[in-house]
């Protein structure tokens, strides 16, 4: 589809509130290839809280003052003003987490943006099972941005996608049919 809405390959019908989302992030972040967005079980969970991802893990460092919190939730998003402030909510951050609905992911290539969403869905589930069990323990301010630092740029992202692409590659080869 253009950026309208209108599509000019194919004859499925549009998502409205999908359109809608990623044309307006695309809009406000023209260096973002790739909006990666679903409402999976655990930033599901997870976003219910409220809260921002913590520093619990290597993984959860990617994210480190690195994702928004949209915590404007009214409803299916179909409105372009609710996309722009869910693009807002991303602001220059790589992902944010969407409150009472899910998570959304931006990368400078599909596969980081994939893997950004693939690591925030695992890092939502760690802390969510972390509160469960107890007190989680935060990994200090420093070292967080150091490990942010090691594991959150684009480049890093578009690596550690690669092995899950080839995975999903060679055990559903119909998947390009």
């Amino acid at each position: 589809m253009d950026h309208n809405g209108v599509v000019v390959h194919g004859r499925r019908p549009v998502n409205r509130a999908a359109f809608v989302i990623h044309a307006q992030v695309h809009e406000a972040r023209p260096d973002a290839v790739a909006a990666a967005h679903a409402h999976s079980v655990h930033g599901k969970s997870f976003s219910s809280l409220g809260i921002p991802l913590a520093p619990l893990t290597q993984d959860a460092c990617a994210f480190y003052e690195d994702h928004g919190i949209y915590d404007d939730y009214a409803g299916v998003v179909n409105e372009t003003v609710e996309g722009k402030r869910v693009a807002a909510a991303i602001g220059d951050h790589k992902a944010a987490i969407l409150k009472n609905h899910g998570l959304i992911t931006v990368g400078g290539s599909v596969s980081s943006a994939a893997w950004w969403f693939v690591t925030m869905e695992r890092s939502c589930q760690a802390q969510l099972l972390a509160m469960a069990a107890g007190e989680p323990q935060e990994i200090d301010p420093a070292t967080a941005r150091l490990t942010h630092s090691q594991v959150g740029s684009d480049l890093a992202g578009w690596f550690q996608f690669r092995p899950l692409w080839e995975q999903t590659v060679a055990s559903s080869p119909d998947v390009f049919d």
